[in-house]
């Protein structure tokens, strides 16, 4: 083993290592004047030179193929059909960058974020210090905070960038925790006390004279979906705002060059990674807050790498001069990953922009597993596995994650309600935020557990927040209103349909639009309608009882009581609820009407 330390090592000969990119050098020979065709003859470097950058973002720790939808992408074929294709992995991700790095030089790996947070059992148990080795291993050169980073606070965040052991759980290895080879950038993020940004604002890389500034930022809604805890004394401040500062700094430093990359997204009109993002026509581009964003960034910054919506598109916005610039998201959970052609101009040193490339391409799993990730995978599910295997439950079916409410948010809920209950007897109900559903359950077994057996590892990916589930009263005006909450205020643009447990059933009015699309009158409990002087004891998790996700009439609660984490009583709930030759079968997932 050599002595150099590996960051070293691995800072001198990631920039050597071979990288990749699209088709366009056809496009790029008719869009540049002849000396771009020089490219890389030695020692006499032409005009222009193309630059790859390859990206991804919200892996969310998901080192083994994602199971379900959560593991599939939808493409656009040419007669305007889709296909489903399996995706993610990534000992599949890490042959498909390898592979796409080859014949290109000079090649920068890019994320936007959320690496790391709502991890499956493999990486969540060991607080994802196995994602940021696999990253290391991918040579990723440079990522965006994204607001799951913050799940364990600023302190743990600065433990995945820096190494050492964890301050509870300790090492988990003979090894010490080294940390990230890469840098975590922050821009948006200060500490209060000391005003400034907890992590790097920006970062440059360099090569042959040739450079490029990378500006990490968060969306700066971050603490609305994070819990309290995690963004203690933080200060999460403008996207736009912050971008266009730090760009200045970087010219300021002679760097023309910049490409933010942003944990903030947009919406695209279709669901295919390949979909034409600038077609023209009714309803195509994207929606959301990035275009805002991307509207009013500085012209000086190239290309916006985003995440955060888990949605895939390659789009061009106009940026304030009204000059189109590339916007790209690569889905989530590894299964795409962009791959963005940068022509930088030696003489300017500014990116050509008219000659900006981009494109999504799927991780499929029909290459070569990269063996270093295969090894690093079994060194992890080797210590994981005495508690991940564990059967917790039986199901007779997959209970899906998808849907205004989902088979597998209605299980949730009554698993939390069963839980309140034994707190308290007089709990009536119970609530769970979608976004806290990471997952659903497969009938099919992923190991040797049998088929309709759930595993405490699968349960894990399902709720791997920790969080607690707390009990509060609340009257029935305020229980009424944090429904209407779910289709108005910060959720009207993109409603957040909370989960409910059996016995509270409504109807959603999805003609009309903000609060009335709860029709009040249609709220029932076990039947009876809401009294709204009555109180009624009601079970969330810890997050929704301190108002998260845009829901402040659940933060009013009074005579809170603590209970156990959320995983808990969903396993409780399972092995209370079912036996092999009795299994769970899938809710209906009937208790919202929907009228469309």
């Amino acid at each position: 083993m050599s002595s150099v330390p590996r960051r070293t090592r691995r800072r001198t000969y990631a920039f050597l290592a071979s990288a990749a990119g699209l088709a366009t050098a056809a496009a790029l020979a008719t869009a540049l004047p002849a000396d771009a065709r020089e490219e890389h003859r030695p020692h006499h470097p032409g005009r222009y030179q193309d630059v790859q950058l390859l990206s991804f973002n919200d892996l969310h720790g998901n080192l083994e193929p994602p199971s379900g939808s959560s593991g599939r992408v939808s493409e656009l074929q040419p007669d305007g059909t889709t296909k489903t294709i399996d995706a993610g992995g990534v000992e599949y991700l890490a042959t498909h960058l390898r592979q796409a790095r080859k014949g290109h030089p000079y090649s920068v790996t890019a994320a936007g974020g959320d690496l790391v947070g709502a991890s499956p059992l493999l990486s969540g148990l060991f607080h994802d210090e196995p994602t940021v080795e696999a990253l290391n291993k991918l040579d990723l050169d440079v990522t965006s905070v994204g607001n799951h980073e913050f799940d364990e606070g600023a302190r743990e965040l600065a433990r995945l960038q820096n190494g050492g052991c964890h301050p509870k759980d300790g090492c988990y290895t003979d090894q010490e925790f080294e940390g990230a080879d890469f840098p975590y950038l922050a821009a948006n993020v200060q500490d209060d006390q000391t005003g400034k940004p907890i992590l790097k604002p920006y970062w440059v890389w360099k090569k042959n004279g040739v450079k490029i500034g990378f500006i990490g930022v968060t969306l700066e809604g971050t603490p609305g979906v994070v819990s309290a805890e995690g963004v203690k004394g933080l200060s999460f401040k403008d996207e736009t705002e912050t971008i266009n500062k730090y760009a200045k700094v970087l010219q300021r430093q002679g760097v023309q060059s910049i490409v933010a990359l942003i944990h903030e997204g947009g919406y695209p009109a279709s669901g295919s990674y390949n979909y034409d993002c600038d077609s023209p026509g009714a309803g195509d581009g994207i929606s959301g807050p990035i275009v805002d964003i991307a509207k009013n960034v500085t012209p000086a910054v190239d290309a916006l790498v985003t995440g955060h919506t888990h949605q895939a598109y390659v789009c061009t916005v106009p940026d304030p001069s009204g000059r189109p610039r590339m916007v790209t998201s690569a889905s989530s959970f590894g299964r795409l990953y962009t791959d963005t052609t940068l022509t930088y101009d030696r003489r300017t040193g500014d990116i050509v922009r008219t000659a900006v490339n981009s494109a999504n391409h799927v991780v499929t799993r029909d290459v070569p597993k990269a063996r270093d990730i295969t090894d690093l995978i079994g060194k992890w599910n080797t210590l994981a596995a005495p508690i991940g295997n564990r059967p917790i439950g039986y199901i007779s079916g997959d209970i899906g994650n998808t849907g205004t409410e989902s088979p597998m948010g209605d299980l949730v809920a009554d698993a939390q309600l069963a839980h309140g209950r034994e707190l308290d007897p007089k709990t009536s109900l119970a609530l769970m935020n979608p976004g806290g559903v990471r997952a659903g359950l497969t009938y099919a077994a992923k190991g040797a557990e049998g088929d309709g057996v759930v595993t405490y590892a699968e349960g894990f990916t399902v709720q791997p927040f920790a969080n607690t589930v707390n009990l509060v009263d609340l009257t029935g005006a305020q229980l009424v209103q944090a429904l209407k909450e779910q289709v108005s205020g910060p959720n009207e643009a993109s409603p957040r349909i909370l989960q409910p447990s059996a016995g509270l059933t409504y109807t959603l009015d999805l003609t009309k639009s903000g609060a009335d699309r709860v029709v009040t009158d249609s709220i029932r409990l076990n039947g009876a309608p809401i009294d709204p002087a009555a109180t009624y004891r009601v079970a969330m998790n810890a997050f929704l009882a301190g108002g998260g996700d845009g829901f402040p009439s659940l933060g009013q609660g009074k005579n809170p009581l603590v209970g156990a984490d959320d995983l808990a009583a969903l396993v409780k709930y399972l092995t209370a609820n079912s036996t092999p030759a009795s299994p769970i079968a899938p809710p209906a997932a009937n208790r919202i009407t929907i009228n469309k």
